[in-house]
């Protein structure tokens, strides 16, 4: 959709305001991409208002004296009402009524312009596991000690509402709102505003590649799903085909608005290799554009990260060769770490185990860079030749790296409590921007399980069925029910800091308190490595680190040792 602006010639409309309500004097526009309906009224304050066609499918009323807290529904041809696909809150969930919600009444206390890329240090929590409340509200009670310990960017695993209560939040279907739960979007304001009190950025982990099977509403209002594009949810969202026009806007405009309204820094694009679209130019690079366009207009940093699996370096290279990412998940170390220190080889895991591997991912971000991989069985991945560093981030533990095995185990579970402090020192203090998932610091030993409160007995049935007969496959036997409670509750940390736990969460401290201290060093560019057996070095101008990654010496090193030399 385009404008004349007052020069004479077009100029894009923003596409955060293109879908949904608008707020005006005195009014509320309401739009909806629907081409797939004929006709359709919006019901709000007691009264159905029909809804002109504007034509390629868009449908628009302006309802007098509307504001924010009204509720709202589409009406389609038959009496069905629906909520707005674009609605900003959900206030009775993912089948309710859509409520008009304005963010430009929350005054913000805090001016936070974002961080450099380099001085990221990202901690990932979900709301619900993170707190005993599990909402935004406790969560931003425990900012400041995220900050203490040397945080400076808490992500967020998605808010977008599900159904129920209990869910990863993969399972988003309503991209512009707030899950209620967690507090809805007044609380996520709330906490934005908080980080940004303690110089802490916030990172919003967003899901563009699919959206969840209960209360996706889209469908019925416009042609977004494409069998020309198969997915592991089924039938792919269509960036390419006839109307992707208004998809492309769809999400966009959502990612937009998270920067525009919420003051969000960072947005990590969910499993962008799952997003498959051959436009001219790729929809993550569109998105890319208008993120950085808006950022600039507000005079502030905002960064976006994708989580792409393909060791592809066209995530990162600006366009037109490229996406224009700022960074990518860069999966390689972890994995070359995990396989290592645990001995596991099971699936992606047959691809590493060497200690080499390790030293290749510190070196250069990515282990493989076209060889051939045992588990693809094809080449697999680009050089990283001339990219930063700080564009790979690393981790030791994630969501996925946790919640993806049968039993959510994290890694202090798997290996003696002697290895965390070796592989944490290489992560925090390597050539990547860190990632911890939240409680790693002190060690947290409870799991981290897949869950989901779906309402639609099939749904739920077919849920807990797949994942039991997916891990009996595997050979792991019983695993816990997605669906039940008590999955969910026993994924919530339980903090600790006596005994060795204080002593892994001081030696954390001690190492980002060095990582900021050799902060120029580390945004230099990529550090001398050295790799003896299982023992690893990291040499910069100002810091050099040494571990051993193994339970026999190496190295001149003991087992499991780290030997740290500031200069």
């Amino acid at each position: 959709m385009t404008r004349d602006d007052s020069r004479g010639h077009a100029a894009v409309r923003d596409p955060a305001r293109l879908h949904g309500p608008e707020i005006l004097a005195g009014a509320v526009q309401f739009r909806v991409w629907a081409p797939r309906v004929e006709r359709l009224a919006v019901r709000t304050r007691g009264r159905d208002w029909p809804m002109r066609d504007e034509g390629d499918g868009w449908k628009v009323a302006e309802v007098p004296g509307a504001g924010a807290g009204d509720r709202y529904v589409f009406v389609l041809p038959a009496g069905e009402a629906r909520p707005d696909p674009a609605s900003r809150r959900q206030p009775e969930g993912v089948h309710g009524p859509s409520e008009v919600f304005d963010p430009a009444r929350h005054r913000w206390r805090a001016r936070f312009a974002g961080l450099g890329l380099e001085e990221l240090v990202l901690y990932e929590l979900h709301v619900g596991t993170f707190t005993a409340e599990g909402t935004l509200d406790a969560a931003a009670a425990r900012l400041p000690a995220l900050a203490e310990l040397g945080v400076t960017c808490v992500e967020l695993m998605p808010v977008q509402p599900f159904p129920g209560t209990r869910n990863w939040g993969y399972d988003g279907v309503a991209p512009y709102a707030v899950h209620e739960a967690y507090g809805g979007p007044p609380a996520l304001l709330r906490f934005v505003d908080r980080a940004h009190a303690l110089g802490l950025a916030v990172c919003l982990d967003v899901v563009y590649n699919h959206l969840g099977p209960e209360g996706c509403y889209l469908p019925t209002f416009a042609p977004v799903f494409t069998p020309r594009h198969p997915s592991p949810w089924g039938d792919g969202l269509d960036y390419d085909g006839p109307a992707a026009a208004g998809l492309r806007s769809f999400v966009i405009g959502a990612a937009v608005q998270w920067v525009r309204d919420f003051h969000v820094d960072v947005l990590r694009l969910d499993a962008t290799h799952a997003i498959q679209d051959s436009s001219p130019r790729h929809v993550v690079a569109d998105l890319c554009l208008a993120v950085h366009d808006a950022a600039r207009r507000a005079g502030r940093r905002v960064h976006v990260v994708a989580e792409d699996d393909e060791n592809d370096r066209e995530v990162l290279d600006p366009p037109p060769a490229g996406w224009g990412c700022s960074a990518v998940w860069a999966d390689d170390l972890q994995h070359a770490l995990h396989a290592l220190v645990t001995g596991e080889r099971g699936r992606y895991l047959v691809d590493f185990g060497r200690p080499a591997d390790v030293a290749r991912a510190l070196a250069e971000g990515f282990v493989y860079q076209g060889q051939v991989s045992r588990y693809r069985g094809r080449p697999h991945g680009t050089t990283t030749t001339g990219l930063a560093p700080a564009r790979f981030v690393t981790c030791d533990q994630n969501h996925d790296q946790v919640g993806n095995r049968p039993f959510g185990e994290r890694l202090p579970s798997l290996v003696p409590w002697e290895a965390l402090y070796p592989v944490s020192a290489l992560v925090l203090l390597g050539s990547g921007t860190p990632l911890l998932f939240m409680g790693e610091e002190y060690g947290e030993q409870r799991p981290f399980l897949y869950f989901t409160s779906h309402s639609d007995p099939r749904l739920a049935r077919a849920v807990t069925e797949g994942r039991r007969a997916e891990h009996l496959a595997a050979g792991a036997g019983e695993v816990p029910d997605p669906q039940a409670e008590e999955t969910f509750l026993a994924s919530k940390l339980a903090p600790r800091s006596d005994g060795r736990h204080g002593e892994l969460l001081a030696h954390y401290r001690r190492c980002l308190a060095i990582r900021r201290r050799h902060l120029p060093d580390l945004a230099r560019g990529w550090p001398e490595v050295r790799q003896e057996g299982t023992a690893i070095a990291l040499r910069r101008p100002g810091l050099e680190l040494r571990v051993n990654l193994g339970r026999e010496p190496a190295g001149g090193l003991g087992p499991w040792a780290v030997d740290l030399l500031e200069r």
